[in-house]
């Protein structure tokens, strides 16, 4: 296609309708024009204008010259889970390993430098982070984002790793873009990856990837437990073997054909 074709089909107010509402990403609930201007980049007067249509469309709920989001924009995300069956095939997988294993189980989507929580399954509280659908967490620092990472294209590793230090969110973290995909290169050798209170002190976390009918790896299964029961050799051993075997059996429900390994 060329450059003349690709510019004719590009539909701006649309790319600019998601930019703001991606705006509200860690910002929100209640954000000014202002804000919102500066988060996406964009002049308040195109702002307001999509704010409002955002508004009269029942995304957006206005106070006080400030915008919110309404739960209806989770129907975006909805239907892209529809689309590929993704939870309908793993929540009840999820479930049965959560009982199985007494751990809280995950699963998350790769969305640029971030993993996206699309399914969790949990038995009461097991970590201070507040993970619900939707929650944001660095790719670099979590087991899902390497797994994610490790099975993307060279180009959107690029784009995520960068070439500076990346943040440290505990004195574990590996924040070298080089160390990271040395990192990523074994987690496709062994096809899982562990971390060690990378994301969160006194938590571990493992993980595998999900794969659909063309072999792509469209989300990651993982699950996580406190450092003081769960030592590393335990996670591995014991619990990371089922969680494969769950992600297989979810990744196979979607027309992938994957062998245990």
């Amino acid at each position: 296609m060329t450059d003349e074709h690709e510019r004719r089909d590009h539909l701006q107010t649309l790319e600019r309708g998601l930019v703001v509402i991606s705006a509200f990403s860690g910002r929100g609930p209640w954000l000014g024009l202002s804000e919102l201007a500066a988060a996406s980049g964009l002049g308040k007067p195109i702002v307001r204008r999509i704010m409002l249509t955002l508004e009269r469309l029942g995304y957006a709920r206005a106070r006080d010259g400030r915008f919110a989001l309404t739960p209806k924009v989770l129907a975006l995300g909805y239907a892209y889970l529809s689309s590929v069956r993704l939870t309908d095939v793993a929540r009840p997988l999820m479930e049965e390993l959560t009982d199985k294993l007494g751990v809280g189980t995950s699963l998350a989507a790769l969305d640029g430098r971030d993993v996206v929580y699309v399914d969790r399954v949990q038995r009461g509280r097991i970590t201070s982070v507040n993970l619900a659908v939707g929650t944001r967490l660095p790719a670099h620092a979590t087991s899902m984002g390497h797994v994610l990472l490790a099975y993307s294209a060279q180009s959107d590793v690029d784009a995520a790793l960068g070439s500076e230090p990346l943040e440290a969110l505990t004195e574990w973290t590996l924040t070298d873009p080089d160390s990271l995909r040395q990192r990523l290169t074994l987690v496709r050798e062994r096809g899982w990856d562990a971390v060690d209170q990378e994301l969160e002190l006194g938590r571990r976390s493992a993980a595998a990837p999900v794969f659909d009918s063309d072999g792509r790896a469209i989300a990651a299964l993982s699950l996580s437990c406190a450092t003081l029961s769960c030592p590393m050799d335990r996670l591995i051993d014991e619990f990371l073997p089922p969680l494969r075997d769950t992600a297989r059996v979810i990744s196979n429900e979607l027309g992938a054909d994957v062998h245990a390994g």
